[in-house]
Formats: structure tokens, sequence, C-alpha cells
């Protein structure tokens, strides 16, 4: 076990990631008066981040494992530039229990869990351990890691299909499969198994029971070094696809008080057993009635966090700095009351027409919403190349009500505001799904894209398709003139050189 080291107050942290989370952390530590160091690949030497960030330092090309995920580099420039804590976002090496041990070992505090934890909790059998000793709900599975598929045809007959495979590594959807028969087994087992080896490096396997039509929901805790956890609050994760999450909202619709008392019980039993320090969320699955079982922690900031901040009031990435700082939770046992309904729209240069690939390109125009109750965490301006090396998230859209209808409502507003142009992206998918009538009234599980969602459901009606094409006119028209402006007129109003009878295209 490393030690963490011991700095009284940080005063230089290195972002190791990029995009809208390096943003978002920037904007902490400048409010907290510490310097931001930024790195940064070659196609991201325009990125906002770089841009906002009191230094920015290169790291390598656009491959993440020649810049982003190469440790040497990252920690060379932490040394470099004298800093004197790292903070990992989410992604890349946020549940790298070996970076963050390294960390460690080199005298740089990781804003973060202790690399044991990270490490622990990072194995899915591990974790499901720690559940059964804090006593939590488990779903049914192998006690293990499987040998091959004859022991998994074994241990499925067992449990009772439609079953689950599942990485004991790693997460984000990959190394999963799930297996309605013992004839679709095999096939299965081998692709698990190899995406397992590929995302992880660790091909082991185990056999989880499929709960049919589950709610996605997961507690959010704070743990301090001295014992303390608390319960942030929940949220609902449940639209997905391929194991992605697409939106997500707080509190759970689902979930009445003696509900929500349970489960908060539960995720800060197992904060405790596993002797967690940070920010972490403890995820579970909900059945159709309304019982909760465990299904693993992510040791990092998640990308959903806002909405439990716009509820709460807090700032989770100025909490996570003062735990890691060896400070006690400022407010004790008793943390600020969740208040209102908060709604999260990732906003991801992908086609959902198109089964959701991946886009990039340039962004021609952007225009961010504003207004009562919304926040927008972007990493991208207009201008930007987005490439093809990284996540195709972009920005998130964040809206707070008073209740869950007025949130919702105020989404539909915020995204009829949003632009963007140049790049494939969701925003007609995240329209389609605010008012759908199954999505209003909360009728939501993990399938809900299966069930309710295919991409003709995105088409135009004739009357907007119209629409479209005389805006896109006008605009062209625009750029034209613009673009046929002498230099020195190019952003002037065309309405001044009316008033004074000349054409903004005259010649003097």
């Amino acid at each position: 076990m490393s030690r963490r080291p011991k700095i009284a107050r940080v005063r230089r942290v290195l972002i190791a990631n990029r995009g809208e989370i390096a943003v978002r952390v920037i904007r902490t530590l400048r409010e907290r008066g510490i310097t931001s160091v930024a790195v940064f690949s070659e196609p991201d030497r325009e990125a906002l981040h770089v841009l906002l960030a009191d230094e920015a330092y290169p790291i390598g090309p656009g491959p993440a494992r020649e810049s982003y995920l190469n440790p040497e580099r990252v920690l060379e420039t932490a040394r470099r530039v004298k800093a004197d804590a790292v903070h990992p976002g989410y992604g890349f090496f946020a549940e790298n229990a070996a970076f963050a041990h390294t960390c460690a070992e080199a005298g740089l505090l990781f804003i973060g869990p202790p690399a044991d934890v990270i490490a622990r909790l990072g194995d899915k059998l591990a974790a499901r351990e720690i559940a059964r000793r804090a006593e939590v709900p488990l779903i049914p599975a192998s006690p293990g890691p499987l040998a091959g598929v004859d022991e998994a045809g074994k241990a499925a007959r067992a449990i009772g299909f439609p079953v689950m495979l599942k990485a004991a590594a790693g997460g984000g959807g990959k190394g999963m499969r799930i297996v309605s028969t013992e004839a679709e087994l095999a096939a299965a087992w081998e692709l698990a198994r190899g995406e397992a080896s590929a995302a992880f490096d660790d091909d082991r396997i185990y056999v989880e029971r499929f709960i049919e039509r589950p709610r996605h929901v997961e507690a959010q805790i704070l743990a301090d070094a001295k014992g303390h956890v608390a319960f942030l609050g929940e949220r609902e994760c449940s639209v997905q696809r391929r194991h992605q999450k697409l939106l997500e909202e707080t509190p759970c619709p689902a979930f009445d008080p003696a509900t929500r008392s349970a489960f908060a019980d539960a995720a800060c039993r197992i904060a405790k057993t596993a002797g967690y320090v940070g920010v972490g969320t403890v995820e579970f699955l909900l059945d159709a009635d309304g019982h909760f079982y465990f299904l693993e922690v992510n040791t990092r900031l998640q990308v959903e966090h806002p909405v439990t901040e716009m509820v709460t009031g807090l700032d989770l990435v100025a909490e996570q700095i003062r735990v890691a700082e060896g400070d006690a939770l400022w407010f004790g046992g008793d943390p600020p009351a969740p208040r209102g309904c908060a709604i999260e729209a990732r906003i991801l240069a992908e086609d959902p027409a198109n089964h959701f690939l991946p886009s990039a390109g340039r962004i021609d125009r952007l225009r961010l919403p504003q207004g009562p109750g919304v926040r927008n965490d972007s990493g991208v301006t207009q201008g930007f190349q987005v490439p093809v090396f990284y996540d195709s998230l972009l920005s998130k859209l964040i809206v707070w009500g008073p209740d869950r209808e007025i949130a919702r409502r105020r989404l539909l507003r915020a995204l009829d505001e949003t632009v963007l142009e140049g790049v494939h992206h969701n925003l007609v998918f995240h329209r389609w799904l605010a008012a759908h009538p199954a999505f209003a009234s909360a009728r939501l599980s993990t399938r809900f894209l299966e069930e309710h969602f295919t991409a003709a459901a995105l088409e135009p009606s004739p009357e907007a398709a119209e629409v479209a094409l005389i805006a896109a006119a006008l605009h062209a028209r625009h750029e034209r003139a613009a673009v046929a402006l002498p230099a020195e007129n190019r952003g002037r109003s065309p309405w001044r050189w009316a008033e004074r009878g000349r054409s903004p295209g005259a010649r003097r």
C-alpha cells in the first residue's frame, strides 16, 4: 500500500485529462486560487481547456496511448512544472490504481481515493465481496472467475437464464454480454473474453443473473480520511445505449423515502467497509418490485456529477480537493438537503440516425443555451476540430427545476436554443427523448431505447424540413454576403450602412 504524500494545501494541480472535464476542474481551481496546469495532445493544441488553464504543456500526438494515456509523459510533465497534485478527471487514469500509486511514490497528491482502494473496488469480484461483508443485497452470480465455457454453462444453469457474462476488471459496458439461452453461450463467451482482454488486459469473466428491465440508480458519496461518509443523493441513469449513459437525473422518480433511506445506508456501508476516501459513486440496479442490488463502485468523479451539484449547491471538485488535503467533511454528518430536480443531457458528436456512430470534423457554428436554471459544461468552441481519437462527448446540458416536469420542460427549451453545426450530434435525439410520453411519465428502464427508439423517430415532419431548408438557404446567403464585403467593412452592421444611404458592399 502506497502512502499518500502529506501536502498542507494544494497550490499547483496538473489535470491529466482533456475536454469538458478538464475545463470543469480548471474553473474550480481558479476559484480556489490554485494554479491549473493543462496537458494536451497535438490535435488539442487549441482546445478550450488549453486556452483556459494558467499553464499548458504538450505531451504527444493524437492517439491517447501516446499522450493522455502515457503515464511517463504525464508524470514527467508534472515533475518538470513542479505540480504538487494531479487531478485525473474521469476516464484515462481516473481509476488506474498503478497510476495513483506512481503519483504517491513521486510525491504527487492524487486527487482521488488511495491506490489500494481503487484496486479493490476496480475488480468487480473483489467489490462484490466488500458489498457482501457490508450486508448489501447482491445479484446472484458465480462465486469467482470461470475457467471456460463449460464452467460458465454450469454456473448459468444454476443461476437460471437469462444471464450476463461480465468482465471482472474495468467497466464502461466493455466485456459484457447478455445470454438468453445456453445455445448462445459459447459465442458470447468468446466475445466477452476477447473484449475484456483487449480493454483491460484481463480476460477473467464471471456469470451474473440478468435482471429484466431494471432501472440503473447510483448513489453519490463523499468520504473523508477520518471515517465520515456522506450520501449526497441518488441519480437515475437508466437511459442508455450499449451500456453507455445518455441522460441522467436526480432524484430517482421511482424512490419513496423508505427506499431512499435504505439505499443511502447501503451505499455508505460499502464505502466504510472499503475504507473509501474522496468523491465516489456506488451503482445499483433497481428491479420492478423496488428491490435494489449492488452493481459496482466508480472510484472517481462521474460524468453526471453536475446534477448532484445543481440540487445540493456543492462543488464536488472542491470537495475532492478538500478531502485529498486531509480535511474533514465541512458539514459533518448533515450534508445539504437536495432541492428540486436536475437533468443532464450528454451532447455527443455521434449520429443517432446511424446506429450512434461517432463523428469528427470542424464545429462551424455553436450557440449554447442560457436562462434560468440552465448550465453548460462544454469542452469545445466554435471552430474547434473534433478529433477522431477520443470519446465523443462535446458538452453537457444541465437544467434545474423545482420539480421534474418543470425541469423536463426547461430541458426542451434549452435544447431548442442550442445550435451545433459541422458535425453529427444527438441534439434531435434528446429533443425526442425529453418529449416522449414514457420519459415524461418516468416509465424508465435500461431497455428504454430498445422499446421506444427507432431512427425513423428522428425524421422531421414535412413542415419542419421545409423550415430547415429555408433557414439553411438564408444562412448560406448571409455567409456569402459576409465574404463579399470589403475587409474593412466586415463585422459592421448592414443597418448602419443603410442609414447612411450606402450599401455595405458599395465602393466609396
